[in-house]
């Protein structure tokens, strides 16, 4: 297949480009900067410059291509709402062309274990939790993909963890070990008992590549290695790394010390793979969390000034 893909230089982006190249599709990625068309030629992928507010270009994409998988998302916070406006419109735009085409056409959107109600497990046909400001944003975008089950394309959403691990930035966990870097030690709140689900991002791309393969329409899938692990060791395995003490923080002074980062760094967000598995004969193999963290810990301090 020939297979468009947004947010196709980023973290997970590169993973997934990587992943449908060998297994020996095509690919057309989306970039926004001359850098990011050089990476992409670099895997022997093209590239097509363009941003996700270009809802032209991402029609041009989709159209020329047998399939889209959308990772790219504006990590805007101070206007999150905003953020997820453009998300809708995007997955409109490409969605629309897709439907209105000939054949066989897949559609896989990125979404977030952490649109889950908390403290319990998520599974894959549970919805967003409403509740949530930040879910009751973006949950939307899961809506308007799978609407388009309807009109014929083989649409499926793909919810990536809180912490998806490897070479690079590793989500929430490169965060808390970011901050551990800054203030020289390594934190969690309270007694540390809450989870964060996990992934390598190479586990991952396999998740999106077997999703634009053979998902059917109105799928919902969870790229989960591990379905929780405990903050406290991951904070402990970062301070380990870093040769830093680890300390829990009363939830009172949780703010002062990790900020915006208070409310994931508390969250409890654990979620089962099982039908995904199932679905897509999906196996996780590559390394844990916790054995990345050196990896992850490694990178941070590469970028250090």
């Amino acid at each position: 297949m020939r297979i468009f893909v947004t947010g196709s230089t980023g973290f997970v982006g590169s993973a997934v480009v990587k992943e449908l190249l060998s297994a020996g599709h095509t690919v057309l990625g989306l970039t926004r900067s001359d850098k990011g068309a050089d990476q992409l030629k670099t895997q022997g992928a093209e590239a097509l410059h363009g941003t996700l507010q270009d809802l032209e270009v991402l029609k041009k994409g989709a159209s020329e291509s047998d399939a889209v998988i959308h990772l790219a998302f504006i990590h805007d916070f101070a206007n999150f709402a905003g953020s997820c406006a453009t998300d809708r419109a995007a997955i409109e735009a490409m969605g629309s062309v897709l439907a209105a085409a000939d054949g066989d056409r897949a559609l896989v959107v990125t979404s977030g274990t952490m649109m889950l109600a908390p403290g319990k497990l998520g599974k894959e046909d549970d919805g967003c939790d409403t509740t949530n400001p930040m879910a009751a944003a973006r949950g939307p975008s899961e809506s308007v993909c799978l609407g388009f089950a309807k009109q014929g394309v083989r649409a499926s959403v793909v919810r990536l963890p809180p912490t998806v691990h490897g070479p690079g930035s590793s989500g929430f966990t490169g965060v808390l070990a970011s901050i551990a870097l800054q203030k020289g030690v390594s934190a969690y709140v309270g007694e540390g008992q809450n989870h964060w689900c996990a992934v390598h991002r190479d586990d991952a791309a396999k998740v999106y590549r077997l999703a634009a393969e053979k998902a059917t329409p109105g799928s919902v899938f969870h790229a989960v290695a591990e379905e929780g692990v405990r903050l406290q060791d991951i904070a402990t395995e970062v301070g380990k790394r870093l040769d830093i003490p680890v300390f829990s923080i009363p939830p009172e002074e949780a703010e002062s010390y990790l900020g915006w980062f208070q409310l994931p760094a508390m969250a409890d967000n654990t979620a089962s793979s099982a039908q995904t598995r199932e679905r897509l004969g999906w196996f996780p193999t590559r390394s844990t969390v916790l054995e990345d963290i050196p990896t992850i810990v490694d990178f941070l301090k590469s970028q250090l000034p």
